[in-house]
């Protein structure tokens, strides 16, 4: 369905009880809601949260959002990044935390666990940070609390990150060589389903630049690192012992800064959730609501 947050179009779905305390799960950089395994949030609604999944802006059925002046084709910003020249952001991760609160308002709910993954995990901090009356808890997955500079970003970097636009077949096939790169060996996902999951979302909303206001987003980011040490929330911190994306050492300085912080590294997953992981996290989330938040 369609709810109007933060004064644009937010895509959402529900699952579980009306009544059940709610659980808002936010995606990273390009991805829709529909890569959530069901088995992950349908696990979760069954032990009686309402779980909440949304597309975040300028992706899947949500509101784009460009901005005059601001760059969003791969080739233009990837000019001006190899030149020097600045490439500025059409909004900022703060904007899009702010999509999560009014998500939330338009739902009529006053407090939710919230858990984030990459640069949902980014937007989960910055919750912490500005929005924590909202908060009852915060799950952090596969995230850095690091600016894109600090960690080494650069005009090269930044072009491996931009989507371009490609057919469905290719598309399909880049999704295929990314998994390679970042997936779960121990939690794995069969070709056949990452082709399958790819086609979905292409067939859905595929929009590359939309994908490119987001990277901008994250490249604009600001560093998190002292405002995490005052955050008072129950928090947890899990990443991939396999993650080649963002390393766990980014996960583990975020539970080192925020006090009290539980930390899981898991052994054999990447920089992906599967469905063979839906089991443990819906424990692992389970456990540590009913220890640390309950």
């Amino acid at each position: 369905m369609q709810i109007t947050a933060n004064g644009i179009q937010i895509e959402v779905e529900t699952f579980g009880p009306q009544d059940g305390v709610p659980m808002v799960f936010i995606r990273g950089l390009g991805s829709q809601l529909i890569h959530w395994p069901a088995e992950l949030y349908e696990g979760l609604a069954a032990q009686g949260y309402r779980v909440v999944l949304f597309d975040n802006r300028d992706v899947g059925l949500s509101q784009r959002c460009p901005k005059d002046g601001v760059a969003s084709g791969a080739e233009e910003i990837t000019a001006a990044a190899l030149a020097g020249a600045p490439v500025p952001a059409a909004y900022t991760l703060n904007d899009m935390a702010k999509d999560v609160v009014g998500v939330m308002d338009a739902l009529g709910l006053p407090k939710a666990h919230v858990f984030g993954m990459s640069m949902g995990g980014a937007i989960t901090q910055l919750l912490c940070i500005d929005h924590a009356d909202r908060l009852l808890s915060a799950t952090i997955v596969m995230a850095t609390a690091r600016t894109f500079a600090e960690r080494g970003g650069n005009a090269e970097w930044l072009a491996t990150l931009l989507a371009r636009d490609v057919d469905r077949e290719t598309h399909i096939k880049n999704c295929i060589a990314e998994y390679i790169n970042w997936g779960s060996p121990a939690y794995p996902m069969t070709q056949d389903e990452i082709a399958m999951q790819a086609a979905q979302a292409y067939d859905r909303a595929f929009d590359p630049e939309g994908i490119n206001r987001q990277v901008l987003a994250v490249i604009a980011s600001t560093d998190r690192r002292q405002d995490l040490t005052k955050v008072a929330l129950p928090c947890q911190v899990i990443h991939g012992e396999q993650d080649t994306l963002i390393p766990p050492e980014a996960g583990a300085e975020i539970a080192g800064l925020i006090p009290n912080c539980d930390h899981h590294l898991i052994e054999g997953m990447g920089h992906v959730i599967t469905p063979k992981q839906a089991s443990m996290l819906v424990e692992m989330m389970q456990d540590f609501i009913t220890r640390r938040a309950g």
